[in-house]
């Protein structure tokens, strides 16, 4: 896109929705007295409000942009890990939910120490911690590359307005206004890309079923390959990673558990639950499928040579569509990213202030608790941002993929954890103690004898054992060190003795009550 230029309408536009952004920090700034209230909002916030953030924290501009990009270079594959939430969930969000409500304060890895001791608790908040920073910076990366590319303007400014914006609305309303932020920004989400789609329907020759058609003979409908190769991104490898996704996005994410705390109820946080995951999976769709819709619409119409993928559906934004609507689409990117990033730095801080803070200063009083949670979310955002400038400084390719891969990494076995705190009463604290180290190591191993460097024009591997390099999927990865904790704490467990457990802590218990209740 060459001299891209914004309307004085569009501009209005983007401006309204920041400052309207800015005004849901002011507009509950004064219920801010408390940790309890800046991070679970007293439990006080409407289910149908809670389902909306949910939508809102799990889409971002890697959902705008990412999977455009995606399904206009490749098929579906990489939507199947959305897919198998709601397949998962459906069994577990009934149980998971209120074991939260009833046995954590506001960390969810104050449950891994209450199951495991303290090891497992630093461990699983440490992990958290470094897929959210990789993540926000992704957040930070492809919102600046796209807004600098359709509109001019500088990236590094980029990030440092929407970070100060995403610090002050934290700072100012906690967790409360950015679930009512997320609420004016899944409206806008919807429409958004309910109108992108339309327009490129029926911008195509032969409209919706030329579109399907052409899709298809060029490979881009579908979830293929479909074959058992695990070292390939695979049908099999996503469903494998997708329902292992599932858990630990909804079972052991911060950013997710932290919002059943602000529910009135068990039921309304179930229920909250249930619509976050039914609205955010069409969400995800739908942008797959404009990526899809531009992969035909630019077969008839070729698109400049130098566009990348994620830089496609900036493209047409610019090109295809009348002022007005250029600048509400921009608006709810905007908007999108820092809905996602806020949920982030709110969760993050929260992490800080629990699992570490008041595990040093355990006498402090609340009003401090509540001034060094607003210090941590400062150097949280300051922290993304500055990583957010090295995405750019470095570029990347294929933003989805990389970030899946992530993801993967940084899981750590957190939800091999997880599984065996709620289904097995005989794995015990040195069993899981055990475990995390083989897992480290076994990650290590793993990324190290997998993960190719460019070195004077030749690409080598990290470290090269050769036929004992690790040679699957990188997303498998996350799955195996799931399952190494799994069956390396499970029989670490069986040479210490049994431990002694409140029943609220495992699925049995949670079952014995409700036919109690019953």
């Amino acid at each position: 896109m060459t001299n891209p230029i914004l309307s004085s309408i569009d501009y209005a536009i983007i401006i309204a929705v920041l400052l309207t952004t800015l005004y849901f920090g002011f507009r509950f700034s004064r219920n801010q007295n408390s940790v309890k209230t800046y991070f679970a909002a007293n439990g006080r916030v409407p289910t149908w409000a809670i389902g909306m953030s949910l939508l809102a924290t799990l889409i971002s501009s890697v959902t705008f942009l990412g999977y455009p990009g995606e399904g206009y270079s490749s098929n579906w594959i990489l939507l199947v890990q959305g897919l198998m939430v709601p397949v998962v969930l459906m069994g577990t969000i009934w149980f998971i939910v209120p074991l939260y409500r009833k046995v954590i304060g506001l960390s969810t890895y104050e449950y891994f120490e209450k199951r495991f001791g303290p090891v497992a608790r630093y461990y699983s908040s440490i992990a958290f911690v470094l897929r959210q920073f990789s993540g926000m910076g992704t957040v930070f990366y492809l919102l600046a590359i796209a807004l600098s590319s359709m509109t001019g303007g500088n990236p590094y400014l980029v990030i440092a307005v929407v970070g100060f914006i995403i610090i002050a609305v934290n700072l100012m309303g906690g967790i409360e206004a950015v679930i009512w932020l997320d609420v004016f920004q899944g409206f806008m989400l919807f429409a958004s890309g309910i109108l992108c789609l339309l327009v490129i329907l029926f911008s195509v020759e032969g409209g919706p079923s030329a579109v399907w058609n052409i899709a298809s003979e060029n490979g881009r409908t579908g979830f293929g390959p479909y074959d058992w190769d695990f070292t390939r991104l695979t049908f099999i490898v996503m469903v494998i990673n997708g329902a292992f996704y599932a858990i630990q996005k909804y079972g052991t994410d911060q950013t997710v558990v932290q919002r059943y705390l602000t529910a009135r109820s068990d039921k309304s946080a179930i229920r909250a639950s249930m619509m976050g995951i039914l609205l955010t999976v069409p969400v995800w769709t739908m942008f797959m499928f404009i990526g899809t819709a531009l992969f035909v619409f630019y077969k008839q119409q070729p698109l400049p040579e130098g566009v990348r993928p994620d830089a496609v559906f900036p493209y047409f934004i610019m090109t295809q569509l009348p002022t007005g609507v250029i600048g509400f689409i921009l608006a709810a990117m905007i908007s999108a990213a820092i809905c996602s990033l806020s949920a982030d730095l709110n969760s993050l801080a929260a992490v800080g202030i629990e699992d570490y803070y008041k595990k040093l200063k355990p006498k402090n009083s609340d009003i401090k608790y509540l001034k060094v949670s607003k210090i941590l979310v400062v150097i949280s955002g300051l922290i993304s941002i500055g990583i957010g400038a090295i995405y750019i400084n470095i570029g990347n390719e294929g933003i989805l993929g990389i970030i899946f891969t992530l993801y993967a990494i940084f899981s750590g076995g957190i939800v091999g954890i997880f599984l065996l705190g709620l289904f097995s009463a005989r794995a015990n604290q040195q069993g899981i103690n055990i475990a995390i180290g083989v897992c480290v190591v076994f990650t290590a191993y793993a990324f190290l004898t997998s993960t190719k460097i460019n070195w004077g024009g030749t690409e080598l591997l990290l470290i090269d054992f050769g036929a004992y390099n690790f040679t699957h999927n990188k997303l498998m990865l996350g799955v195996y060190s799931h399952l190494v904790i799994i069956v390396v704490g499970y029989f670490a467990s069986l040479f210490f003795p049994k431990p002694k457990l409140d029943k609220f802590l495992l699925y049995s218990g949670w079952k014995e009550s409700r036919e109690e209740r019953r």
